[in-house]
């Protein structure tokens, strides 16, 4: 499975951006999670939102409320639009995988979000 990111880049405090994540080949059509992570320098990487493939989505508590995941099952895809973004969310933002219905058996190369103040 091949995971690619598409949507990082640099933005002002409040602003927004939005994250997308396909998911191909030949074993893409067993894949059950899907999510997003992300990594800030000098500190372990973090759940930011992902869901199973019945639709129970779970946030990292420093997201809820301004970040939005939703997936297209069809395409074997997934988004992530991210408002009222701050300097702290600053990370490489990663797409993960996996044919179990919870973990990160695939990831993505990573995209980098960077939010100035």
């Amino acid at each position: 499975v091949q995971l690619q990111a598409f949507g990082g880049g640099l933005v002002e405090a409040g602003g927004s951006l939005r994250l997308s994540c396909a998911a191909s080949g030949r074993s893409s059509f067993s894949i059950k999670y899907m999510g997003w992570y992300r990594q800030a320098p000098g500190k372990q990487r973090e759940l930011v939102a992902a869901s199973t493939i019945g639709g129970r989505i779970e946030y990292g508590d420093s997201v809820k409320g301004r970040f939005t995941f939703s997936r297209d099952n069809a395409k074997n895809a997934i988004y992530l639009q991210m408002n009222s973004l701050k300097p702290e969310d600053t990370a490489v933002y990663y797409c993960a995988a996996d044919r179990a219905n919870w973990g990160t058996e695939f990831w993505g190369q990573g995209t980098l979000v960077t939010v100035s103040s």
